[in-house]
């Protein structure tokens, strides 16, 4: 039995950011300001995923994935594939949100600001708290982490 999947949907294109704010961002790399290319995930861009290291493994498709029968060792090797697909668009999109933050602080520092806005945080976390529950306050406290500070 072949597991039936549907098309991965693309993400939609970040809107292009204005030229202002990358021109006043001098210290940033060209990686890190808006509408340059975000830096590939190392595994996407070697060209390989975890799923397809493992392939070589020796023990069968239901060892590889606890499933009790092949139809289902199946389906979710095809769904493994499909989260290792999704995360490496994740691990792409946090790392465009770093390079956006990072011209951020640069103004804002560059006005004689704050490197952080503690009000705006806050409503980022509210944000994600509320679209994910309590677990999205944590995951918005690690992603608000990683942005704050490459400047």
């Amino acid at each position: 039995m072949t597991p039936t999947t549907t098309p991965a949907r693309t993400a939609p294109a970040a809107p292009a950011a204005s030229a202002a704010p990358a021109a006043r961002a001098t210290t940033a790399s060209a990686a890190s300001r808006p509408g340059a290319p975000a830096e590939p995930h190392p595994q996407a861009a070697a060209g390989t995923t975890p799923r397809a290291a493992s392939k070589a493994d020796p023990r069968t498709a239901a060892e590889n994935t606890g499933a009790r029968s092949d139809d289902a060792a199946e389906l979710i090797a095809g769904a493994r594939e499909r989260i290792d697909a999704l995360d490496d668009r994740i691990i792409g999109l946090i790392q465009e949100r770093m390079a956006v933050s990072a011209v951020i602080q640069e103004a804002r520092i560059g006005s004689g600001g704050r490197r952080v806005n503690l009000a705006r945080e806050m409503e980022i976390l509210g944000r994600y708290r509320d679209a994910l529950g309590k677990p999205g306050t944590a995951l918005s406290m690690n992603v608000l982490e990683l942005c704050r500070g490459r400047v």
